[in-house]
């Protein structure tokens, strides 16, 4: 499909312009003039609005919406031990299904185009990506070690066989994901590691999430996690590592020089009482970061425009810094970054050959005028609420905040009779 998006005020890599943005066969053909024999066959008027590239969440437990509100006000080993994990033991496949439609529906209505996730149930969670057309990195999490040879080895097996059979979704990848240094030893870190080179494939891990991990992995192997993801490999410039609260010196140094990508997840990290990542710090040492909301069990929304304000603020804060996360900064994070997270260098700008994955916002909304400086209105001022229109590799996927690919009513409906079985409510 030929779409023309008339006269928009673009966030174009050099700036903000009004312009027209003609995309075909998927991607964006231009920023300017039509294209020679172009002719649209949807055209969308621009006047008072804002065209942004799709916001890339580097990091969620999409299917963990149905715990969404369930598992408050708790410190992180009894949030997970306590409460998380005894619920997941009664998710079926279907449930996690329905549970990743209706975070994809709360990441299109807040402009999230792509997405890294690590959870379970992959064929379900395959067929709600290639159902709703949003893009998505999905992996399987890894868990275990020599105590636990078989399950672990069932584990990796459902992961490389996912990979294959889905191999032929265009908006769909796979990263093979140790879940954590605590609940995978050493050298089922390294069998993943050796597998994912094997493979082509690249890593998601989640890494120094909390002080209770630093010191079981000090207690246990005399090193930092980071440290003992490194010498067992895991490291590379196809990684993307969540988390990464607890750094010393000497992590993210490792991190910078591996070329690894940080997710941060701000709010979640806040929520769990693990602290804040230090952001300034690692993009001061050249370490790429990404940004991610977690999963809805734990922050509890997959809203990026509040990843992204909670981003551009709380380092200002902690940091005595006005300029510690510009409002640009941030918006770079979690657009080009998080392509980069995904692997992919054709997303992430709305530059002519790149894939027009792209969310279109009403600037007619009060809190989005006077529109001063739009950058910072993305940053500051903007909420989600705002986002009309995603567009993911040409298609439409909400116009008018209506979805067109998902059918809400029976999403929500459906995640509602789960959380009654299991007990959430």
């Amino acid at each position: 499909m030929n779409i023309l998006i008339k006269d928009i005020l673009a966030l174009l890599p050099e700036g903000v312009s009004t312009c027209s943005v003609y995309i075909s066969g998927g991607t964006i053909a231009s920023t300017g003039f039509a294209p020679e024999g172009f002719t649209p066959d949807k055209t969308i008027n621009g006047s008072g609005k804002m065209l942004i590239p799709g916001l890339v969440n580097a990091h969620t437990h999409a299917s963990m919406t149905i715990l969404r509100n369930c598992a408050d006000d708790l410190l992180f080993n009894d949030w997970l031990f306590g409460r998380i994990l005894p619920l997941e033991e009664k998710f079926t496949g279907e449930d996690c299904h329905w549970g990743i439609k209706l975070a994809i529906m709360e990441m299109l209505r807040c402009g999230t185009a792509s997405f890294i996730d690590m959870y379970s149930f992959m064929d379900d969670l395959a067929q709600a990506v290639a159902d709703t057309g949003i893009r998505a990195v999905l992996s399987r999490g890894l868990v275990g070690g020599s105590d636990d040879f078989a399950a672990s080895e069932q584990r990796m097996k459902e992961a490389l066989d996912a990979v294959e059979k889905w191999k032929d979704i265009p908006n769909l990848s796979f990263m093979l994901a140790p879940h954590a240094p605590y609940t995978c030893d050493e050298g089922f870190l390294r069998e993943i590691a050796t597998e994912a080179k094997r493979q082509g494939l690249p890593i998601t891990t989640h890494i120094s999430e909390s002080l209770s991990e630093i010191e079981t992995i000090k207690e246990r192997y005399g090193c930092t996690p980071v440290e003992l993801c490194d010498r067992a490999g895991l490291l590379t410039d196809t990684t993307v590592a969540a988390h990464c609260v607890h750094l010393t010196d000497n992590d993210i140094s490792i991190l910078a020089s591996r070329g690894v990508t940080v997710a941060t997840n701000p709010v979640s990290n806040l929520k769990l009482a693990n602290g804040i990542a230090p952001v300034p710090k690692m993009l001061k040492a050249g370490v790429k970061v990404a940004l991610g909301t977690d999963g809805a069990a734990s922050n509890n929304t997959l809203n990026m425009f509040r990843e992204l304000t909670m981003l551009t603020l709380i380092h200002k804060g902690v940091n005595h810094d006005a300029k510690a996360v510009s409002a640009r900064e941030g918006i770079n994070i979690a657009t080009k970054n998080g392509a980069m997270a995904l692997g992919r260098s054709d997303l992430g700008e709305i530059r002519p050959g790149n894939i027009a994955d792209l969310a279109i916002i009403d600037l007619g909304q009060p809190n989005m005028q006077p529109l001063n400086d739009p950058a910072a209105a993305l940053a500051y001022s903007s909420n989600g609420s705002e986002v009309e229109t995603v567009i993911v590799g040409g298609k439409i996927l909400m116009e008018n905040r209506e979805f067109l690919t998902i059918d809400a009513e029976r999403t929500v409906y459906e995640v509602s009779k789960i959380c009654e079985r299991i007990g959430t409510k």
